[in-house]
């Protein structure tokens, strides 16, 4: 149907009022435009991660000593990790669900965990993890602070292992945090969770995690 001049007048005001209210996201060091998939950095003091366009990601990649650590884009799944039920129960996560990052500032790994309330850090017996990173050398090839190993153990499937970069397993806790309900979390929540995986395992590329060094897919995992 053709619209008269009114309504086809309307409908452009409607469509710019919508773009108006949505805000053009910037990049927090220089203010430039940013497209919709673009670089994140992780500020080290603070833990805190930052937008950042192409230009302003380059200057501090490579370079270890600088305030931002660039994270990187590409995601992998981790085929044939070895960790079993009982290494698992050691580790005290209390849910079924958690990242392991090497942590620059402490010189340690860190538990970490998805809740209602936010981000959650667990007490990681370094005994039990040393074990497991015995058991898979890969580890030991992760980036310190910007890459985790990333856990799923929700399903009655086997569970699944990642390389994941950070702020991937940082929007993991933003889902639950944002869909939690009530005490069990509803189920709006849990399908959130599984569409994160399921997304995740299709941009995913599966890498053997014996031997050294291992490529994997340059493409974006998770988008900002």
């Amino acid at each position: 149907m053709k619209l008269t001049a009114g309504a086809e007048s309307l409908a452009k005001l409607r469509r710019f009022v919508r773009r108006a209210r949505e805000p053009e996201e910037r990049c927090e060091l220089c203010s430039t435009a940013l497209a919709p998939q673009h670089r994140h950095l992780l500020e080290l003091e603070h833990r805190r991660i930052t937008c950042a366009c192409e230009a302003c990601a380059l200057l501090f990649g490579g370079n270890a000593r600088q305030r931002y650590r660039v994270i990187p884009r590409d995601v992998r799944r981790l085929a044939g990790f070895a960790m079993d039920d009982h290494e698992w129960e050691s580790l005290l996560i209390p849910i079924n669900l958690a990242f392991f990052v090497r942590s620059s500032a402490a010189g340690r790994m860190a538990a970490l965990y998805p809740s209602p309330g936010g981000l959650m850090e667990s007490a990681l017996d370094l005994a039990y993890w040393n074990a497991i990173a015995a058991r898979n050398p890969v580890l030991a090839t992760f980036e310190p602070d910007v890459e985790a190993l990333l856990v799923n153990r929700l399903s009655a499937d086997a569970p699944q292992y990642y390389r994941a970069p950070l702020d991937c397993c940082y929007r993991l806790v933003g889902l639950l945090r944002t869909h939690w309900r009530g005490l069990s979390g509803g189920d709006e929540v849990w399908r959130e969770i599984d569409r994160f995986f399921g997304e995740l395992a299709q941009r995913a590329e599966a890498v053997q995690t014996s031997g050294s060094a291992q490529e994997g897919s340059e493409e974006p995992a998770c988008r900002p």
